[in-house]
């Protein structure tokens, strides 16, 4: 099976959210019917293109009772995928909200650990799955056993099937990636990120533009994003630099903002947007998925509402 847009997730999870009257130690918590959804950064990619009235598949690493139960509510959703054997069990993950406070607590689970085995498994299942001009998103944790150098490692198997490669990671992949100089279409990250790569505060949005600017210039990728929280985000690649912002809303959960930002950037791609356009509609989708709870995602009409006000400019 292969698909305009493929998403990968090695460590998957199955997300459970539901909110207590208070969270408080030492006692009891008496909990609210739960939510439970597939969970992962590229399951989220693909949910959110869904929900935007575009097709993704997702290749997930699944084990276990719980890889069953994320294949089951992959398929209610009806969301195309290509499983392949994980080591040991799917992992799974809690948020809670307090209601007195509408504070929200998430608890995420390592995931099982990988050999090296695993990986390449899993590098013969994207090369069968990516076709040719094939948009990859790379999106979320990996699994521990799982090394650095492994978006990198994609990154030459994507390209030498004249596919693009969108990464939105952090940690110690990210940083390798920085001195990679690999083959990447796109590089996402937050503002702490940034700033902890940087070595230094980015407070405006000149200082974040600079930084991605350069960042470009090193050969990391050919566009780089950052994303400024409710400042929007800024994007660079050898034709400038651009900012884009959505109206204030009242948050109501931040869970799958980022994933929302990349679904509706690669949509856009998908469907020949410039690079600036699909800035665009990511600022709004991740806008739109603020407003949503638990581990809902941006919806189509959401969406349309925050991308009215939505405010592109170059920097």
């Amino acid at each position: 099976m292969s698909s305009d847009i493929l998403t990968i997730t090695l460590n998957p999870t199955v997300d459970i959210a539901s909110s207590a009257a208070r969270v408080a130690p030492d006692v009891k918590l008496r909990c609210a019917e739960p939510q439970v959804d597939p969970g992962g950064g590229g399951i989220n990619v693909a949910r959110a293109v869904r929900n935007l009235s575009g097709r993704a598949v997702a290749l997930v690493a699944v084990g276990g009772a719980t890889g069953a139960e994320l294949l089951r509510l992959l398929a209610v959703e009806g969301l195309a995928s290509i499983a392949i054997q994980g080591p040991g069990d799917t992992r799974q993950s809690v948020s809670i909200t307090d209601n007195a406070t509408r504070s929200q607590y998430r608890f995420v689970m390592p995931g099982p650990v990988w050999a090296a085995s695993d990986v390449e498994r899993a590098l013969g299942a994207i090369d069968q799955a990516t076709g040719a001009g094939a948009l990859v998103v790379l999106s979320g944790s990996q699994p521990p056993g799982v090394a650095k150098e492994f978006p990198s490692i994609l990154s030459r198997h994507v390209a030498g099937r004249d596919a693009r490669l969108i990464v939105d990671t952090s940690g110690p992949a990210l940083q390798d990636l920085i001195k990679a100089s690999a083959a990447i279409d796109t590089l996402r990250m937050d503002d702490a990120e940034a700033e902890g790569l940087a070595g230094h505060a980015l407070p405006a949005r000149a200082d974040t533009a600079a930084f991605c600017a350069d960042l470009v210039a090193r050969g990391a990728a050919r566009q780089v994003i950052v994303a400024r929280g409710a400042d929007g985000s800024v994007l660079a690649n050898a034709d400038g630099c651009w900012h884009a912002v959505a109206p204030r809303v009242k948050v109501v959960s931040a869970v799958g903002a980022g994933d929302s930002f990349v679904g509706a950037y690669v949509l856009a791609l998908q469907q020949g947007a410039p690079r600036p356009e699909a800035l665009r509609r990511a600022v709004a989708a991740a806008s739109a998925a603020c407003t949503t709870g638990g581990t809902e995602l941006c919806t189509q009409a959401g969406t349309a509402q925050a991308l009215a006000g939505t405010v592109l400019e170059k920097l």
